[in-house]
């Protein structure tokens, strides 16, 4: 008999993860979504129990279909020096940065998460895949390589307040050691696996890069050592609200990439998502910093803040005044959630200057469909720091023995 061969793409035009026999024996709603070409699970039994677990447990989420490149060669340095806004040569062997790139116009393209893994060798991992803007942007570098190795890497993330005495019980010895943003490589149970402390949470929480050829023996023998300690996996939508807690962001959510918008002024730059800390101006030039600074110098006339909303309605999509009587529009939510922990009604929102100095008061426009009746609601919102949940066991070294 010869090799099988595989049915056509549009028999089959999503793949399947290699956690997706065990995610699927586990999904009691079969209730899937597309992420980078994969399906994934978009809720297993139910929304409210996955978050509590996140919050009070232990948690596993495939994060397979998180898109990975491998850059190395000697001007590995200097070409992620250039592409991203953070000065990477400050990050050591055996660490990881969040990390923003933008345009020329100092437009952001997208985040990530850049691991070194040695000295001439680093990981980039992103939401959407960015190859093309990579080799543009690798022109020059001679003996750089860049190649996607999504497909080469199973992932996981183990997140929740458990999921260090989890791994511990797993047989990850000297796990607990791994300070934020560190990465190590261990032995589970004859498998070579490299964990981050890392997350989308901002909690407790790893993630677990491995052989996908290792991936469902990884996955039982974690889901059997976390038992004691109330794992169980998770989807895309309880990690939402976790994620909108911490207040992070989502790419096509809070922010869409300057390589796709079409209409104009619906770009960002990293100044006005917040994200300033990211952009280094006393480093060497890098992609739109020119474009940055003058934005810098000039202050933005928008930015991404939280919101701290009267009532226990989301304010899903809802635009944002600057008096309960709606005369004046300032801005609009890009991301709402009530908070099951904070108690709290909780949004992201990208609002005009001046109105998104922490303290001022806009009103938010929420709809709400009661019965089949739409019901229109002017609510008080006060722009806040964000995170809206950031407990101290995130960054405690060793973490709880929980």
């Amino acid at each position: 008999m010869g090799t099988p061969v595989a049915p056509p793409h549009y028999v089959q035009p999503l793949l399947k993860t290699p956690f997706h026999d065990r995610a699927r024996a586990l999904s009691q709603l079969d209730s899937f979504v597309p992420w980078s070409g994969y399906t994934t699970v978009d809720v297993f039994t139910n929304v409210e129990q996955e978050y509590f677990a996140i919050r009070n447990a232990t948690t596993l989420y495939d994060l397979t279909p998180m898109v990975k490149y491998r850059i190395a060669g000697p001007p590995a340095l200097a070409f992620l020096n250039r592409l991203m806004t953070r000065d990477i040569g400050k990050l050591k062997v055996g660490r990881v940065a969040y990390c923003v790139w933008c345009d020329d116009a100092g437009h952001l393209i997208d985040d990530g998460t850049v691991f070194r893994m040695s000295e001439t060798e680093y990981r980039l991992c992103t939401a959407e895949r960015q190859f093309d803007w990579l080799l543009c942007s690798a022109i020059g570098f001679d003996g750089l390589v860049v190649e996607e190795i999504t497909d080469q890497i199973a992932a996981l993330a183990m997140q929740g307040p458990t999921s260090c005495a989890a791994l511990k019980a797993a047989g990850l010895v000297g796990v607990e050691r791994l300070k934020p943003f560190e990465l190590g490589t261990f032995d589970l149970g004859g498998m070579n696996i490299t964990v981050s402390r890392t997350g989308f949470t901002g909690d407790l929480g790893y993630e677990l890069w491995m052989d996908p050829k290792h991936a469902e023996r990884v996955w039982d023998t974690l889901m059997s050592a976390g038992r004691t300690r109330g794992i169980r996996p998770i989807g895309s939508k309880a990690l939402n609200i976790a994620r909108i807690e911490a207040g992070f962001l989502q790419p096509n959510v809070d922010f869409v990439s300057s390589a796709h918008t079409i209409l104009m002024d619906r770009d960002r730059s990293p100044l006005e998502l917040g994200l300033a800390w990211l952009v280094d101006f006393d480093k060497p030039h890098f992609t739109g910093r020119r474009a940055l600074l003058r934005q810098k110098q000039r202050g933005p006339s928008r930015r991404l803040v939280g919101l701290d909303i009267d009532g226990n309605k989301p304010a899903h999509n809802a635009l944002l005044y600057c008096d309960r009587q709606g005369r004046r529009e300032v801005g609009s939510v890009t991301s709402a959630t009530w908070s099951p922990t904070a108690k709290r009604n909780i949004a992201l929102a990208m609002i005009d200057a001046p109105h998104f100095e922490i303290g001022r008061t806009v009103w938010a426009d929420i709809y709400l469909n009661r019965e089949l009746v739409w019901e229109r609601r002017m609510v008080r919102a006060r722009v806040v720091e964000r995170p809206f949940f950031a407990p101290e066991r995130r960054k405690a070294t060793p973490p709880g023995n929980h």
